[in-house]
């Protein structure tokens, strides 16, 4: 994959599957590869599905997989893609991060999708390299690993790794990967023949921009949205806030009630309880630092809004 093969040389190609992975993620990584084998009328990739034991593996839509290989037999394959999900960190048994530090030692080429990024960052593989995860958990992921060069791209590829955010970025790494084994116009053709009409490139954001996701086509608005999601640490005061968009408070809060049918304080608010709900949910950080990591000047105001917001307080989130 991405070149570092003999073009006419069949890759081989192992699926690591944890418990709870994204099955989007990694269908979408390997549907590029059979299209592929299916216009060139020969096997250019081969790929085999990898478990931690031999029983069948559970996706987060609840489908399940039986491996055909077991990641701690030999393993005669020239790439290894991590493929994980949902509560990625539960799989972080010192077994399985052995495991993949012995095969960082072999040829073989590591990656992951989705949040896979995770168990390789647990292992040490992603030390001095490029790579990224899904952006709900970039947040988490750096507050964890603050050593590492995260980035909010589709995927990266740094010398013998590479990440993927997941969802269908895999599909774009993919079809990415074949332009440089195979050429450009054959993984276009990849590309038409999976209806993708727009092939991303790695530093493509990962997101929509706030226009489309929120559906607010006002630039003031949206500048403001924008800073707000940049200064969730720091927040801003709402005065900073206007002036920062060249308008008055008064001038933001009648677009926020206008277009939002909310106050710009209580959808600032919402944003920085959503990001603190992510942090409880991916990390080991204490009440007091998610606290302080979303605004927080105090532990009880927070656990305060947060009941208030979600109905239950922040301690009963993990459980």
């Amino acid at each position: 994959m991405f070149g570092n093969l003999e073009r006419d040389k069949t890759q081989r190609i192992g699926f690591l599957l944890v418990p709870n992975f994204s099955m989007i993620a990694f269908t979408a990584a390997i549907e590029p590869l059979r299209t592929a084998n299916r216009l060139a009328n020969k096997k250019l990739y081969d790929w085999k599905i990898i478990g931690t034991t031999s029983e069948s593996i559970l996706a987060s839509n609840e489908l399940e997989i039986l491996p055909e290989l077991n990641i701690y037999e030999n393993l005669d394959i020239d790439t290894l893609v991590v493929c994980a999900g949902l509560g990625a960190n539960h799989n972080l048994n010192k077994k399985l991060m052995g495991r993949l530090r012995t095969l960082s030692k072999t040829p073989i080429m590591l990656g992951s999708v989705c949040t896979g990024s995770i168990l390789l960052a647990e292992a040490g593989l992603l030390n001095d390299k490029r790579c990224t995860i899904h952006w709900e958990n970039i947040e988490g992921f750096a507050e964890t690993y603050p050593e590492l060069n995260i980035t909010a791209t589709l995927f990266e590829v740094d010398q013998n790794r590479f990440t993927c955010s997941g969802g269908t970025a895999p599909l774009d790494m993919m079809i990415h990967s074949i332009e440089l084994d195979h050429g450009k116009a054959f993984s276009l053709n990849v590309a038409d023949r999976l209806l993708h009409n727009f092939v991303r490139e790695p530093h493509d954001s990962q997101r929509m921009n706030i226009g489309y996701r929120t559906g607010i086509h006002n630039p003031k608005l949206l500048a403001a949205i924008g800073y707000m999601e940049v200064y969730l640490e720091n927040p801003l005061s709402l005065t900073e806030l206007a002036a920062s968009v060249s308008i008055s408070l008064r001038q933001l809060e009648r677009l926020f009630k206008s277009k939002l049918a909310t106050t710009p304080a209580r959808y600032y608010l919402e944003l920085r309880l959503q990001r603190a709900r992510q942090l409880l949910k991916q990390t080991s950080m204490s009440v007091l630092q998610v606290a302080v990591s979303t605004g927080f000047t105090s532990a009880s105001h927070f656990t305060q809004s947060y009941k208030k917001y979600f109905g239950h307080p922040p301690s009963q989130e993990r459980k």
